[in-house]
């Protein structure tokens, strides 16, 4: 339950639920229930009227009761069991259903709920959707009446990963998998060997290599990663994950061009004498070798695809077209179907004589575009490096992560630069699949800094390959939705990088300190999918929140039991009620054994969405409305000159005594802050020189009445102009 503490602190009083959670309570003016919020949004919904409470310890019967039970517990708190009765939640095998393998329909009457599919997949996925309906529910109970029925655009919605540059730990494999079943991503391709792309003074017995299958068979010995490979046990836990979250595997042994790591193994078989981190295709043995290794490793995966690389060969084209050739027919007859990197335009100029029986990703027009796929008869995967490759902290492919809005307002599968696209529902189209390539092997960074440049495009795309564009809300409602949903249930490892502070939110990121239990920082992470809760022999139970600093607080909203106290105090003693304006660091909540987030907010910022102008601007996209839009990722940025100022207008005079300046890199060193009646004259209320390091200013001034604000820039602290993503007015 999430209640909001008035300041008197008095008394708990339910908070009204937010628009978006209120949606899914509320009949539509037809009195039908509008469609529920889920990533990724539904194809098809028909309300009913009311809805269905889940009682405190709900029962879950058929095909996987026992996985969609545990996480029933986890998303709502309450005791879920399994069970082979009558159920509240129903899980049922219909062949009959025509709409897809994946596809599903959800049932919700006021007696309970029941999803149908044809294959247990599409049940999983049918239970992300009901799952999703209750996490965004004010009280993680209700489900409104209503029929869903849902399938994928597209078969084939993938993620690759490259861990032949960097190995990331079979936990951190195994909770994205778990990830990409929450968004219904259901194909995660495993780069498994690959080589930093120039050698180190041109000597290739330098350049970092890997593969990262570990088997047990003497004759492969020493051709497995000593930093970090998988054994066999590894890639069956990958596997069983899979299966469990709606997810194929497609292992990805990548050759003859990216293939040092076999050429370090085998020196023989490499050009130039093996200092190369190519394959010497003149050599029968070359595609020998390369076929014992798939015959070791093949019967590992269980999945119909395998991937066989193919990419970036640039030495005898004949040779590479007969290698491609062969190494398809030779996967067709240990089991599975071929798939390969689009490389002939580049290679031959032309797909002929090409086994024409391969899966292909098409990921640059200039190698094998998507018009060359469709006259060449190939199926075909979207893996455009220009819009779905990140190369983590690289200057080149997204090295901070994928345009997140662009891609929500322009991209669906079918989408190509270059005038490429093809048409939407294109039979030889497959899919699309994002990828990570960690060329930098020598950077220093780690999985979960790769985890938050990959995730806030995750759902979004997850979105865009199921269903497409119509979301029917703009991309900050989307994004919002979506960080009260990620990352999903029944992860070990991973939590959350894309929550984000509601409007006024001090708490956001707090540290947080509990009496016992699990990880209390989850009380300030943004996700409406965790929770602490404390040990069961602890009777006085308690968190405490420390905002940093004393600021004054407005409001506290706790989300969980509602047996407790709130209290709050400036020193971490003296703990006092709260009444409005009260100035306070620590906030304290006592006597709750669970809770889902505490949050502490701020008077509001007068200057949201309010007219903003500035003496210039570098692009149109880095206008000065981004300053006040409400969005943190959002910036403002002038030319590259000292006297650049930001001015924004209140609508109507406002007692004001405080500004918040979110400078980027490019900040000021010295500016003012002024305030006007007439946007004319001005007076100076806070001054800042010599500003170090990029961060918040946070200027307290004496209260005073003004109609218009302005930042006014005297002095650059870097060759950039001033850049702000926040200019916030309280």
């Amino acid at each position: 339950m999430r209640v909001v503490i008035s300041m008197a602190l008095a008394l708990s009083v339910i908070a009204p639920l937010p628009a978006s959670a209120a949606s899914s309570r509320v009949a539509a003016s037809d009195g039908a229930n509008p469609p529920p919020v889920v990533v990724p949004a539904l194809q098809s919904w028909s309300g009913g009227t009311g809805t269905f409470e889940l009682p405190d310890r709900p029962k879950v019967s058929g095909e996987l009761a026992e996985q969609v039970a545990a996480d029933l517990s986890e998303v709502t708190g309450k005791e879920a069991r399994a069970t082979s009765g009558r159920a509240d939640v129903e899980l049922e095998l219909d062949p009959s259903l025509t709409t897809g393998p994946e596809s599903y329909r959800l049932d919700v009457s006021t007696d309970g709920v029941r999803i149908t599919a044809p294959t247990a997949r599409g049940l999983f996925y049918g239970s992300r959707s009901m799952l999703q309906i209750l996490a965004r529910d004010a009280d993680r109970s209700s489900l409104p009446v209503g029929t869903a029925a849902d399938w994928p655009n597209y078969p084939s919605r993938g993620f690759m990963l490259d861990v032949g540059r960097r190995y990331f730990t079979p936990e951190f494999i195994r909770d994205y998998i778990r990830m990409m079943g929450w968004y219904k991503v259901n194909e995660l391709q495993l780069h498994l060997n690959d080589n930093e792309i120039k050698a180190p003074g041109d000597d290739w017995s330098k350049a970092y290599s890997a593969f990262r299958l570990a088997s047990d068979n003497p004759a492969f010995a020493g051709l497995a990663a000593q930093d970090g490979a998988y054994t066999r046990a590894d890639w069956d836990s990958f596997e069983e994950t899979a299966a469990a979250n709606g997810v194929t595997l497609v292992p990805e042994i990548d050759a003859p061009g990216h293939a040092r790591a076999f050429i370090a193994f085998k020196p023989e078989l490499g050009l130039n004498g093996g200092d190369s981190d190519h394959l010497d295709l003149s050599k029968p043995e070359s595609t020998a070798f390369m076929k014992s290794v798939f015959d070791e490793f093949t019967p590992w995966f269980r999945g119909k695809d395998v991937h066989y690389g193919t990419d970036e060969y640039t030495a005898d084209r004949q040779l590479y077209r007969t290698f491609f050739n062969d190494m398809a027919a030779h996967l067709r007859t240990l089991g599975k179907h071929p798939r390969a990197w689009g490389s002939a335009t580049a290679m031959t100029g032309t797909a002929d004589g090409y086994d024409r029986d391969v899966t292909i990703n098409s990921w640059n027009n200039g190698w094998y575009g998507p018009d060359a796929a469709v006259r060449d008869g190939y199926s075909f995967i979207n893996t455009n490096d220009a819009y779905l490759y990140i190369v983590p902290f690289a200057d080149y492919y997204h090295g901070n992560g994928l345009s997140g809005q662009w891609l929500y307002d322009n991209w669906e599968p079918h989408v190509f630069p270059g005038g490429k696209s093809v048409q939407p529902g294109e039979p030889l189209l497959k899919g699309a699949m994002s990828a990570v390539w960690n060329d930098l092997v020598r950077a220093t960074y780690t999985e979960g800094d790769v985890h938050r440049l990959v995730e806030p495009t995750f759902g979004l795309l997850g979105q865009k390959m199921w269903s497409g564009a119509g979301t029917g809300v703009p991309y900050g409602t989307f994004m919002k939705q979506l960080r009260e949903l990620a990352p999903g249930p029944g992860l070990t490892s991973l939590g959350s990088t894309i929550g984000a502070p509601e409007p006024d939110e001090l708490s956001f990121g707090a540290s947080v300190t509990a009496s016992s239990g699990g990880d209390p920082t989850v009380l300030t992470d943004g996700s409406r999918l965790t929770r602490w809760q404390a040990d069961r022999r602890d009777r006085a139970p308690w968190v405490q929140l420390d905002l940093g600093k004393a600021v004054p607080v407005q409001r506290i909203a706790v989300d969980g039991d509602d047996d407790y106290q709130v209290a709050v105090s400036t020193t971490g003693g003296n703990w006092v009620k709260a009444s409005p304006g009260v100035t306070a660091r620590y906030v304290r909540v006592s006597g709750a054994s669970a809770l889902w987030s505490v949050q502490v907010f701020d008077a509001p910022d007068l200057a949201k969405g309010k007219p903003t102008t500035a003496s210039s601007s570098e692009v149109d996209y880095f206008g000065p409305a981004n300053a006040t839009d409400g969005d943190p990722k959002t910036r403002w940025a002038s030319q590259y000159s000292d006297n650049q100022w930001l001015q924004v207008d209140l609508g109507s005079t406002q007692q004001i005594s405080r500004v918040l300046l979110d400078w980027e890199a490019a900040r000021g060193q010295d500016y003012d802050v002024q305030v006007s009646g007439d946007g004319t004259t001005w007076q100076t209320v806070s001054q800042v020189r010599g500003k170090t390091g990029v961060g918040v200013d946070s200027l307290a001034f004496a209260p005073i009445s003004a109609r218009y604000v302005r930042m006014l820039g005297l002095r650059r602290a870097t060759t950039f102009g001033y850049s702000l993503f926040r200019f916030e007015v309280r």
